[in-house]
């Protein structure tokens, strides 16, 4: 089958490499054209290095839906259109250059969590599975009937960063199952499984601010946002010493240990305080984590923290923190000035 291949991003590489691997006609990679961010570095673009490796001309057009680049699309003659990781939505006029239409490799479970940023939101969440789904394209964002899914169960302490890769892998079974559907398909029957509209959450992008910690919030919320938020945005709080001394933190490994509730005006003063845990009680309450842990009252339940990274130093356990940073019995988070809402889809 000839088959134009979109994307920009880590996720579409391993399901590229498995429809190279079984036969299919690539005519022309398409990718988001190379742009200097802010800080003037260049972003990566994985799917672009791919097809360089593998010999494949690119296509970079700012805008995909553009009459120049739907008619370049147009005369390569594709059967389908394979998107994944791309960063822009597909028009009807785009779709329709295509014999079959198009497929999309996403990373959830559709109808759930819609949108730039599935895995982050599977996490954050707190879904006990994840998985990918292939759809047959529409216009809508992610709207398509389903063709194939392929599910895991999300791992104790699981990472965004952590997850990712390993849905990456599943996606390419499920692309080639999909592509295998739309081949002895007739293009008039209907084909896949409608998405239930009652269940549809959303997805969107996290932005730098999301990564700040409230610990007015619950222990098991800013835990979930900790691997959420691996390796990007990343999630952020100040430790401040008596006499005015603080740090920034950026915790890179988080766990949420409940405790008895508290009364209502004991919690009110008690968020963000922060003690030090040994190596006895640590290796009871969070085994393999460490040596030593922080723990950090919030609003319901208690944060334990097992590694973290100084602002402008490299990440780091609690033990070796604490050797250069010890902690007195009035060290605190600091909170933010206005309480932070629970991000929420």
């Amino acid at each position: 089958m000839r088959i134009i291949v979109m994307g920009t991003g880590p996720f579409a590489v391993p399901s590229l490499n498995q429809v190279l691997a079984q036969g299919h006609d690539i005519p022309v990679v398409v990718t988001r054209p190379s742009t200097e961010s802010s800080s003037k570095k260049i972003p990566e673009r994985p799917v672009a290095q791919w097809a360089v490796s593998q010999g494949l001309p690119l296509f970079e057009p700012v805008s995909i839906n553009s009459a120049q680049a739907i008619s370049r699309l147009s005369d390569w003659k594709p059967d389908l259109l394979f998107v994944c990781d791309y960063g822009q939505i597909l028009s009807a006029d785009c779709i329709s250059t295509s014999r079959l239409g198009g497929i999309n490799l996403h990373g959830s479970l559709l109808p759930r969590h819609r949108g730039a940023a599935p895995v982050q939101w599977s996490l954050l969440s707190g879904d006990s599975r994840a998985g990918v789904s292939v759809i047959h394209i529409t216009p809508r964002l992610d709207a398509g009937p389903i063709l194939s899914v392929r599910s895991t169960e999300i791992r104790p302490d699981e990472t965004a960063e952590q997850l990712e890769p390993r849905l990456a892998d599943m996606g390419g079974l499920a692309t080639l199952e999909a592509i295998e559907m739309l081949q002895k398909w007739d293009g008039q029957s209907s084909i896949g499984q409608l998405q239930d509209r009652s269940l549809v959450t959303r997805a969107p992008r996290f932005a730098k601010a999301d990564g700040q910690l409230d610990f007015r919030l619950t222990a098991d919320y800013l835990a979930r946002l900790v691997r959420a938020c691996q390796p990007w945005p990343g999630t952020y709080a100040e430790l401040q010493w008596p006499g005015g001394k603080r740090l920034r933190l950026i915790v890179r490994s988080a766990r949420a240990c409940q405790q008895e509730k508290q009364s209502v005006e004991a919690v009110a003063q008690m968020p963000g305080q922060v003690r030090q845990i040994d190596s006895q009680e640590a290796k009871l309450l969070w085994p393999g984590a460490g040596q030593q842990l922080l723990a950090a009252t919030t609003g319901s339940g208690t944060l334990l923290i097992s590694r973290l990274q100084p602002a402008g130093k490299r990440e780091m356990e609690v033990a070796e923190f604490l050797r250069g940073h010890p902690l007195d019995a009035a060290s605190q988070f600091i909170l933010p000035e206005t309480v932070l809402k629970p991000l929420t889809a």
